[in-house]
């Protein structure tokens, strides 16, 4: 009954998974279709700053799907959600509205600070991931080699 239940519910989750999956890609071709038809509008608005924005925030949201997507499609590869493609979503998006705020000065020195801060801590559990993968790897290369033939 345990078994079941447990097939069950990793179906459901692959399900549920392939779904949101689907509607990231969706995001980004309808994202990068709307890029290229917001180029036209840097031809015709008189002033450089205006449409430079939305396109600057259009490819910056772009790379927060690219980087959930990445999340979930190694998902289907490894049975898992891995922390640092997760935290790199994380950090893309910190950076994110940073940018956007910064090229927009409406970013305050408080909250600068605390991006700051955040993007830190995200950074630093990005480095231990690998650091730890890292060790991970290498204690699974010795147990292997312990083994009797």
């Amino acid at each position: 009954m345990q078994v079941k239940i447990q097939q069950l519910f990793n179906r459901l989750t692959s399900f549920v998974f392939a779904v949101i999956l689907g509607f990231l890609i969706l995001g980004i071709l309808i994202g990068t279709a709307k890029l290229f038809l917001n180029l036209g509008g840097l031809l015709t608005v008189p002033e450089i700053t205006g449409t430079y924005k939305l396109i600057i925030t259009d490819v910056l949201s772009l790379f927060i799907l690219v980087e959930l997507s990445r999340s979930l499609a190694d998902y289907f590869e490894h049975q898992r959600l891995q922390l640092s493609f997760i935290l790199d979503a994380g950090i893309v998006f910190a950076l994110r509205e940073i940018m956007i705020k910064l090229f927009n000065h409406e970013i305050m020195p408080a909250e600068i600070y605390a991006m700051s801060v955040l993007i830190l801590v995200l950074g630093i559990l990005r480095t231990a991931t690998i650091l730890l993968f890292q060790h991970e790897k290498k204690l699974l290369k010795q147990l292997g080699e312990k083994k009797p033939a």
